[in-house]
């Protein structure tokens, strides 16, 4: 579906009686890696898995989105889909989209995995001090993208130049203001070890949200949802058994 000047995929299965959940999966990811989760709750609930702009059959965006194109481009698609008041289930890059759809969106429950909302790592690595000198230097200015490609992040190396962009705008965004903005039940999961979005993130969230619990993967990384599958499908499905009782 075109929204926003790109071709945006979607899969819907499931119970077309059950309430609508909705999965965003995180960057450099496609639905794949939400469908299972999907396929765990598919008897209960109508399920739609989209593909972000950028990522697995979804176009990409026409230019460097923010955050707030995002989730302007979901909030368009759910409407033309006529889904109201969702479920939301994000993952890292989806969690953080889900988070601005719950502060701005009515929302039935949302369900946060290794969500990072603010950049955490402020202070500068060696390498990046070197290329912010380098750049002062006129005749190795020209040289400027290839240093980005060789001491950036590994997700910054594999995207396109308009990833790049939307990767930069995404890691600096800061969506503390939008946290506090959320008054649906709240579900986190997170893993101990996670490199990616330190759990320490994960109890700043729960200490924000009045109704919201934060389950702990110990052991787990940025993908313990994934690692404890058949748990985490348990759980959701916990915590949802209101909403399934309904069907």
């Amino acid at each position: 579906m075109k929204i926003k000047g790109t071709n945006i995929n979607y899969v819907q299965y499931g119970n077309e009686k059950g309430e609508n959940v909705v999965l965003l999966h995180g960057w450099g990811q496609n639905i794949k890696m939400m469908d299972p989760i999907g396929r765990g709750l598919q008897d209960y609930f109508k399920i739609t898995l989209i593909d972000l702009p950028g990522f697995g059959d979804s176009v990409e965006p026409p230019f460097g989105w923010e955050i707030q194109d995002y989730y302007e481009a979901i909030a368009q698609l759910l409407k033309k889909l006529k889904i109201k008041k969702p479920i939301i289930i994000g993952h890292s890059f989806g969690g953080r989209l889900a988070i601005m759809y719950a502060a701005k969106k009515e929302v039935s429950k949302l369900i946060l995995l290794a969500t990072p909302f603010r950049r955490t790592n402020k202070k500068a690595t060696i390498k990046i001090k070197i290329y912010k000198l380098l750049k002062k230097i006129p005749l190795l200015n020209r040289y400027q993208e290839y240093f980005k490609k060789r001491i950036g992040s590994r997700d910054y190396r594999n995207a396109t130049p308009t990833m790049r962009r939307v990767l930069v705008n995404v890691v600096n965004a800061d969506l503390t203001e939008y946290i506090h903005l959320i008054k649906c039940p709240t579900l986190l999961i997170w893993g101990s070890e996670d490199n990616e979005a330190p759990l320490k993130e994960g109890k700043y969230i729960e200490s924000i949200i009045k109704d919201c619990g934060l389950i702990i993967y110990e052991g787990g990384s940025h993908f313990a949802y994934l690692e404890y599958i058949d748990r985490t499908v348990n759980i959701l499905n916990e915590f949802l058994k209101k909403e399934r009782i309904k069907q």
